[in-house]
């Protein structure tokens, strides 16, 4: 007669003793981040000067062109562009004034009829 050998036969018990079921690993809860307190009054949305340094032309208009420029540092963006459109105006009339100015007068070309 045949026996009906179980798989676990010839095995120490400690072999095949799984054990208690095994408990889940646990990971710790992850602390919440902290932002770093802004200073008081401080708005990262708010205007900033930009402070880039204008050097002076020279000319009297332009310059006070260029430090209109200044004006919208104070502003929220949307207002940029009507200081922007301003002083690309007062640019513009500046450079044709310039172009403008009553200088000596240009002497006529002579005509010289062709003799033929």
């Amino acid at each position: 007669m045949s026996e009906s050998v179980s798989e676990a036969e010839g095995v120490p018990a400690a072999e095949t003793d799984i054990g208690p079921a095994a408990e889940p690993e646990t990971v710790p809860a992850a602390e919440p981040e902290t932002v770093p307190a802004a200073e008081p009054g401080y708005d990262p949305a708010a205007p900033a000067p930009l402070d880039v340094p204008r050097t002076p032309t020279g000319n009297a208009e332009v310059d006070a062109q260029l430090d209109r420029l200044g004006d919208a540092d104070h502003l929220a963006t949307d207002g940029h562009l009507e200081v922007y459109e301003d002083v690309h105006r007062g640019l513009r009339d500046a450079l044709t004034a310039l172009d403008a100015r009553p200088g000596p007068p240009v002497p006529p070309t002579p005509y010289y009829p062709s003799r033929s």
